[in-house]
């Protein structure tokens, strides 16, 4: 950990891994609780899946993937929300679809495409070593816009999150906090895919609010529990990577595997 913490004052990747990956994981553990209690947490997945997709035709089309993937799933989200409310599409449908589809697109364009090809598989497991300056800037801005947006409209989210009835019949538009939800579940699933993959993003949603759910009982306590706690496996996530040259986005999914493992026994001994 030494060595570690030394090296963090030396290297530039590693502080911008840091910079990204405790913003990301902030932001994630924010939506990940009204996504789990909304049973829409795989929309993470869906959406990174639309993610490779977007990066295999900015390839193509040789731009910029980061700049190309924003508006692709951010439109991917709001689509996937439309289905969902189709009686003859549910949430889980709406999102395999569109998953489904967009890794279809991906494979099929990088095996047309005859220009130079991108690095897949850091884009697809996570790679500190491939963010860059302007991959910070673009995380921290999009990063303060999720976390304002969410502490802004926290009272409505939490209203919608629970009961879209009452939400309603109190003047509250639930279809436009469903789609502000989306919205900021898009930009997080975009500012995470270098750190995490595209594969691996999701559990960043998911796990940490599992983890507080059977720790803490309140919206307000679980919401907070889960920052912390995404927080502090990412942060050992990247320190244990490092130290043991292993991948940094599967490494911080195990922490928080691990971490889920005990506060689920933990919680069962409570109730015991």
């Amino acid at each position: 950990m030494i060595d570690f913490i030394s090296d963090f004052l030396n290297y530039g990747f590693l502080r911008r891994a840091l910079i990204v990956g405790l913003l990301v994981t902030l932001s994630a553990s924010l939506l990940g609780v009204s996504l789990v209690l909304k049973r829409f947490s795989m929309i993470g997945d869906g959406l990174s899946h639309v993610g490779f997709g977007a990066i295999s035709i900015a390839a193509a089309l040789n731009i910029a993937p980061l700049q190309f993937s924003i508006p692709v799933i951010i439109i991917a989200a709001f689509f996937i929300l439309k289905l969902s409310k189709n009686s003859k599409i549910n949430g889980d449908a709406a999102i395999a679809l569109i998953a489904s589809s967009s890794l279809a697109i991906g494979v099929f364009i990088n095996s047309l495409s005859t220009k130079i090809k991108p690095d897949y598989e850091s884009w697809m497991f996570g790679s500190i070593l491939a963010i860059s300056k302007d991959d910070v800037v673009i995380s921290i801005i999009l990063s303060f816009t999720v976390i304002t947006l969410f502490i802004f409209f926290y009272n409505k989210v939490f209203l919608v999150t629970f009961d879209e009835s009452f939400a309603r019949a109190t003047g509250i538009s639930s279809e436009f906090y469903n789609m502000l939800i989306a919205f900021l579940t898009a930009i997080t699933v975009v500012i995470g895919m270098r750190l995490m993959g595209t594969l691996l993003m999701s559990s960043l949603l998911i796990f940490p609010a599992l983890t507080s759910m059977h720790i803490c009982k309140s919206f307000k306590s679980v919401v907070i529990s889960s920052a912390i706690i995404s927080s502090v496996c990412f942060m050992s996530g990247l320190a244990v990577s490092y130290q043991l040259d292993t991948p940094t986005g599967s490494t911080i999914v195990l922490i928080n595997l691990i971490l889920f493992t005990a506060s689920y026994f933990l919680g069962k001994i409570k109730r015991t």
